[in-house]
């Protein structure tokens, strides 16, 4: 298998994720649009994965992502976006979503831990409720200060 084609085979559908999910012990699952993909990003994902022996990103489809951010995002189709967080050697999984929140991936992933950025309240995260009940963890990760894909965005 080709170096390309090793890290395309990360970018999975939910189906195949559930043929998966018994080969690990503590499944880390965090989402998000990952429209320019930067510093905090890669520092964000890596502390997440230090959690587990699995990541398991959600990745927004571009509907999603317009959805939420506005016309003129993504600026990266949701097929280059799934690319580049592949190519995170401590990424293991990309699964694309197209509805506005996670929950229902969250639900079908059935995470041990669900991680999201330091700007949350453990109250306020989608699907907090459904993995705690089943015994798992919610946590949140500091944002490295300075990094925002808004923020470059609006510096272009």
């Amino acid at each position: 298998m080709s170096i390309i084609q090793s890290i395309e085979s990360k970018i999975i559908p939910i189906g195949r994720w559930q043929e998966l999910h018994g080969q690990y012990r503590k499944v880390v699952f965090t989402n998000g649009c990952f429209d320019v993909l930067h510093r905090g990003h890669v520092t964000y994902l890596a502390k997440a994965r230090d959690l587990g022996d699995c990541l398991v990103v959600g990745l927004n489809s571009d509907a999603s992502v317009k959805r939420l951010k506005g016309e003129n995002r993504p600026l990266n189709n949701e097929n280059d976006r799934a690319l580049l967080l592949a190519a995170l050697s401590f990424v293991d999984y990309i699964i694309i979503f197209e509805e506005d929140t996670p929950k229902n991936l969250i639900e079908q992933v059935k995470p041990n831990i669900l991680v999201k950025g330091g700007d949350y309240q453990i109250d306020n995260i989608v699907g907090a409720d459904f993995v705690m009940k089943n015994g798992g963890q919610v946590l949140t990760i500091p944002f490295v200060d300075g990094y925002s894909s808004t923020k470059i965005i609006q510096a272009l």
